[in-house]
C-alpha cells in the first residue's frame, strides 16, 4: 500500500474556543489553525468554536459554525452539521470548562454521533479526576484515534490513570511564535520601562495564578534592586471575572498599597494583542510562573517565555518542571516568597548567568515553533486516518441492525430515481443522481439482474424498468467490434469504441438472467438476440474475472436451454479455462486462481460452482468450493463478521490483505457464491456465510454501521479506514438490491442436533427471518 502523506488530509475542522475570546484555549486554537495553514496551504481549516454568551463573539470566516456551550441541542445540531460537511477529520481542542454540562459532559454528545476520525488535544490531564472528569476524558479517548498532550508527564498520567495505550498518544509541544534573540533595550522604550530592572508574569489572572506570592517578595528585592518593576499583564479571566468579579485584582492592588510598593507594580489590565505581548516579553529581565497548585500539565505563557528566551522563576508545577529540567530558568517552592526573592535577587545580579539560562531557554524554544508544532500534528492527523487503532465507526451514534435482522423491506425509490428516460446513471452525491458522471453499461447490466430477481406482481414497476435497462444495453452493443461499450457521457455520447471485458462479460451475464427469469416475450426475444450477437467475442476474452462473469450468463441460460450447443460449447471453453487456472495456480497455503486477489473476487469460485453443475462436472464443483472455502476463511477470520478484501492494495500473496476500502460488490458477490454452494452441497455452513456476508450490509461490519439506507432504498458506496462513504451510487445500491433478493430465495437449512450449532469458536449472528419480510405497498409506487 502506497505510504500515507500529508496529502491524503483535504480538510480539517477544529473544535474549541477561538478568538477573538480571551482565554487561552481560544488563542491556541487560532495560533494552531494559522501554523496548519501556513505549513499545508492546500488544506481546508476551519473552526467550530464554542461560545460562552448568547451573543457569542465577532469571529473571523474561518468560524463556520457555532455552539451555545449549555445547549445540549447545539451538539446535535454541530454532530448533523459535521455529518453532511466534507471534512476528512476533526481536532478537538479539550477543556472541561469550555464544554457545557457537568464537567463537560455535553461534548459527549456530538462525538457519539459523527463518525469521522477525531484527534483530541488535551489541555488538562488530571492526576486525580472526579467521576465525571475520569469517564468524559475516557469515552473522548475511546471516540478519539489519536491523543495529543503537550508534555511527557501528561502522556504518563493519561497512561496510567486513565489507561489509554501509549500507542494512541502523541506528545507535541505547545506552539509558540518565531521570536528573535533580542537584548530587549529597544522594547523597554517602546513600553515606557527604560531603566527598570523588569520582572513580567502575563496571562489571565484568577487566584491560582499565585501573583501575590511575588508581590511579598518584592520588599526584599527593591532592597537590592531599587529599579525593579513588577509588570502584571492580562484582563481577569472572563469565567472568574462573571462570578467573583474583580476580587482577585483588588485583593492584589489592595496588598500592593499594604506593602507601600505601588512605585515597583504595574497592572496591564487588558487581553493584549501578540505583537503588544511581545515588547512586553521583549522588556522583561525576568519572567515569573508563580502558580500555586503542582497539577498543570500545560502553560502556554510559560511556553511563549520559553520562546522569547526568558531567564525564568518558577513554581515546580508539572509542565514547568519538565520544561525547566535542562536549563533555561529556576524552581522555586509553593508558597515561598523568600525563596522566590534570593533567585530572582540572584538572576537580576548576575547579568553573565542570566544570559546563560536565556540562551539555554531560546535553544529548547527552538523545538517548539508553531513551524514544528504544525508538522507533528499533520503526522498525527495522517496517522488517524489511515492506521486508525480502532475501528472510527463502531463507536458512531448510528443504529446498528438488533441481535435478529429481519431483510429489510424492499425499496425501489433510490433505483428508480438513479434512472432516467436514457438508464440507470452511474454515479451519486450522497442519494442525489450525479448526472455529471454519465452512464455506465456495467451498472445497466447489474440494474437488469436486479429487476429479474423482482416479483413482478408485487413490483409492478420491475418491468418497465428492466425494459429501459435491456434498451441500454441494446444500444450499449457496438456491431463494428461485437463488443459492448461501456461509458457514455453525461451528454449521451459513448466515450469509447469498445468498452472492458468486464462490461462485456457481465452483459452476457444480464442476458442470461434475463432468458432464466422472464417469460415476457419482448424481454426474451431482444436478450436472445443480443446474446447472440456478443457471443463470437467471448473467446477473445483474456482475463479470469470475465470467463467467470460470462459464464454466470452461460449458467443461467442454460437453465433454459440446456440443449444449445453453441453456448455450451463456449461455456464448456471457458470453464476448462477458469479451471485450469485454478489448478495451475493453487497450493495447499494459497487455493486460489492468481497470485493476487482484486474486485468482485467470489465471482470465480461462484462460475466453477454453477458451470460444474450445469456441465455436470464435479472436478469443477469441488474446485470452486475449495476456493470459496479458502476466500471466505480469509474474509471472516476467526469467524468473526464479514471483512472483505479491500480496494486500497487488494490481497498481493506473501502479503496481508488490505482492509480497506471494502467495497459493497464484495459482499454481493460472496452471498451470491455462497447461496450457490448451499444449494448445490446442501451444507448448512454456506447458508451461514452467505448471512454473513449479507450482515455486512445492515451493520455487522468492522464500523458497525449500517450501509444499506432504509430511508432511500440506497446503499453507501462503500466502507473506508475512516468513514463510510455515503454516496449512494447504482453499483453500490444494486449490489445490496441483488445480495437481498438472492438470499431470500433460500430456504433455511433443517439443522439436525446442537453439535453444529455450537462447534464454532464464537456466537454466529442468527439467521435472517425471510418469512418476516413485509409486504410491498403497491400503492406508494411512484411512475417512473
Amino acid at each position: 500500500m502506497p505510504t500515507p502523506s500529508h496529502s491524503s488530509i483535504r480538510s480539517i475542522l477544529i473544535i474549541g474556543n477561538y478568538a477573538p475570546r480571551q482565554c487561552g484555549i481560544a488563542t491556541y486554537t487560532t495560533d494552531l489553525r494559522m501554523a496548519l495553514l501556513e505549513a499545508y496551504p492546500q488544506s481546508r481549516i476551519e473552526v467550530m468554536a464554542m461560545n460562552d454568551t448568547p451573543a457569542g463573539y465577532d469571529y473571523p470566516d474561518s468560524v463556520v459554525f457555532t455552539i451555545d456551550q449549555d445547549d445540549p441541542y447545539a451538539y446535535y445540531q454541530a454532530a448533523d452539521f459535521i455529518r453532511l460537511s466534507s471534512y476528512d477529520l476533526v481536532c478537538i481542542q479539550h477543556e472541561y470548562g469550555i464544554f457545557g454540562g457537568a464537567s463537560g459532559r455535553n461534548l459527549l454528545l456530538l462525538i457519539r454521533a459523527i463518525t469521522i476520525p477525531i484527534v483530541t488535544t488535551l489541555h488538562t490531564v488530571l492526576r486525580e479526576p472526579t467521576a465525571d472528569q475520569h469517564t468524559i476524558l475516557w469515552e473522548l479517548a475511546q471516540r478519539s484515534q489519536r491523543i495529543i498532550v503537550m508534555s511527557s508527564h501528561a502522556v504518563d498520567l493519561i497512561h496510567t490513570i486513565y489507561g489509554i495505550p501509549l500507542a494512541q498518544i502523541d506528545c507535541i509541544p505547545h506552539g509558540i511564535p518565531d521570536l528573535p534573540f533580542r537584548d530587549g533595550y529597544e522594547d523597554k522604550q517602546h513600553a515606557n520601562l527604560t531603566g527598570k530592572q523588569v520582572l513580567l508574569t502575563f496571562g489571565l489572572l484568577s487566584p491560582n495564578k499565585g501573583i501575590e506570592d511575588v508581590l511579598n517578595a518584592l520588599p526584599s528585592l527593591i532592597k537590592q534592586h531599587p529599579h525593579v518593576l513588577y509588570v502584571i499583564v492580562g484582563a481577569t479571566h472572563p469565567t472568574v471575572r462573571q462570578t467573583f468579579g474583580e476580587a482577585y485584582r483588588e485583593m492584589l492592588q489592595a496588598l500592593v498599597e499594604q506593602l507601600g510598593i505601588q512605585a515597583h507594580v504595574r497592572f496591564h489590565d487588558q487581553f493584549v494583542s501578540s505583537s503588544a505581548l511581545a515588547i512586553y516579553m521583549g522588556a522583561a529581565d525576568v519572567y515569573i510562573t508563580p502558580y500555586h497548585t503542582q497539577e498543570q500539565s500545560v502553560s502556554g505563557t510559560l511556553a511563549y517565555a520559553i520562546g522569547a528566551g526568558k531567564a525564568i522563576v518558577s513554581t515546580p508545577y508539572w509542565y514547568a518542571t519538565e520544561l525547566l529540567a535542562h536549563g533555561g530558568g529556576m524552581l522555586v517552592p509553593f508558597h515561598d516568597p523568600a525563596m522566590l526573592a534570593e533567585q530572582v535577587n540572584t538572576l537580576l545580579a548576575e547579568p553573565q548567568l542570566r544570559q546563560t539560562i536565556r540562551e539555554q531557554a531560546y535553544q529548547r524554544g527552538r523545538t517548539m515553533l508553531w513551524s514544528v508544532v504544525a508538522t507533528h500534528y499533520m503526522q498525527s492527523f495522517v496517522q488517524a486516518r489511515t492506521h486508525p487503532l480502532h475501528p472510527v465507526l463502531v463507536l458512531a451514534n448510528q443504529p446498528i441492525m438488533p441481535d435478529s435482522p429481519i431483510i429489510p423491506p424492499l425499496c425501489l425509490d433510490h433505483l428508480i430515481a438513479m434512472t432516467d428516460d436514457m438508464g440507470l446513471i452511474q454515479h451519486a452525491i450522497l442519494n442525489i443522481p450525479n448526472h455529471h458522471e454519465g452512464y455506465a453499461t456495467d451498472d445497466n447490466a447489474r440494474a437488469l439482474i436486479a429487476t429479474m430477481l423482482l416479483d413482478p406482481i408485487q413490483e409492478p414497476q420491475a418491468q418497465r424498468l428492466a425494459m429501459r435497462y435491456l434498451a441500454f444495453l441494446w444500444y450499449a452493443f457496438n456491431p463494428a467490434t461485437q463488443r459492448f461499450r461501456n461509458f457514455m457521457g453525461a451528454n449521451r455520447q459513448w466515450l469509447e469504441a469498445t468498452g472492458s471485458e468486464d462490461a462485456h462479460a457481465r452483459s452476457i451475464w444480464a442476458l442470461g438472467i434475463v432468458l432464466e427469469q422472464s417469460h415476457d416475450p419482448g424481454l426474451c426475444g431482444v436478450a436472445q438476440r443480443l446474446l447472440r450477437f456478443a457471443l463470437p467475442a467471448v473467446s477473445q476474452l483474456t482475463h479470469p474475472r470475465p470467463w467467470a462473469l460470462a459464464l454466470l450468463g452461460f449458467a443461467a441460460y442454460r437453465q433454459r436451454f440446456p440443449g444449445d450447443r453453441t453456448v455450451m460449447a463456449s461455456q464448456l471453453q471457458l470453464a476448462e479455462q477458469l479451471l485450469s487456472r485454478f489448478q495451475a495456480a493453487h497450493q495447499p497455503d494459497w487455493e486460489w486462481f492468481d497470485d493476487h486477489l482484486t474486485y468482485d473476487n467470489a465471482v470465480l469460485p461462484h462460475a466453477l460452482i454453477v458451470s460444474g453443475q450445469t456441465l455436470q462436472r464435479p472436478d469443477m464443483v469441488e474446485a470452486g468450493l475449495t476456493a470459496l472455502t479458502w476466500l471466505c476463511a480469509i474474509q471472516r477470520p476467526e469467524a468473526e463478521h464479514f471483512k472483505p478484501i479491500g480496494s486500497n492494495g487488494f490481497f498481493q500473496r506473501g502479503q496481508a490483505p488490505a482492509h480497506y476500502d471494502q467495497q459493497p460488490i464484495e459482499a454481493q458477490a460472496t452471498v451470491l457464491a455462497a447461496c450457490a454452494a448451499f444449494e448445490s452441497t446442501g451444507d448448512s455452513g454456506w447458508y451461514d456465510e452467505a448471512q454473513h456476508a449479507f450482515y455486512w450490509f445492515l451493520g455487522h461490519n468492522d464500523a458497525g454501521v449500517a450501509l444499506y439506507d432504509q430511508r432511500t432504498g440506497g446503499c453507501a458506496d462503500g466502507l473506508e479506514i475512516d468513514r463510510i462513504n455515503q454516496n449512494q451510487g447504482a453499483e453500490s445500491t444494486l449490489a445490496f438490491l441483488i445480495g437481498r433478493l438472492t438470499i431470500q430465495t433460500l430456504t433455511p437449512p433443517i439443522r439436525r442436533g446442537t453439535a453444529e450449532n455450537t462447534s464454532a469458536s464464537v456466537t454466529r449472528p442468527p439467521r435472517i427471518r425471510a418469512d418476516l419480510i413485509p409486504p410491498r405497498d403497491s400503492s406508494s409506487l411512484r411512475p417512473l
